[in-house]
């Protein structure tokens, strides 16, 4: 089955930045800086350098959008787990990932977004 088959939820083409760490037993556990390139409300698309596999834990940080909130854009914790990978690199190296959200909480307060180095 083609993965747009399988899409319930709708995405929102846009940049968000991302901060995010691998987990499991087979993670380097660094934080990583970079920013999502498109979100639903079950999960994300981002372009990292960081060593990712399919099926990999990780814990996000993420700036949801008031689409998916039906309030105001909110600072969102999530666990998901890596589901597909874009197999082209970007030109600066960087390889596309897409992750399931399996769970979140939002956070209060979000002004430390303003200046992430991307990854």
């Amino acid at each position: 089955m083609d993965l747009s088959e399988r899409r319930q939820l709708t995405r929102y083409p846009m940049r968000t930045p991302i901060r995010f760490k691998a987990m499991g037993l087979a993670a380097d556990k660094s934080e990583h800086f970079t920013e999502a390139l498109n979100v639903s409300q079950g999960g994300f698309y981002f372009a990292t350098s960081a060593p990712l596999q399919i099926g990999m834990p990780i814990e996000a940080t993420l700036r949801m959008p008031a689409e998916i909130t039906g309030d105001k854009p909110k600072e969102t914790h999530c666990r998901a787990r890596v589901v597909h990978v874009r197999h082209e690199p970007y030109g600066d190296g960087r390889m596309g990932f897409g992750a399931e959200i399996e769970t979140f909480v939002s956070m209060p307060g979000a002004t430390r977004w303003t200046q992430i180095p991307r990854a």
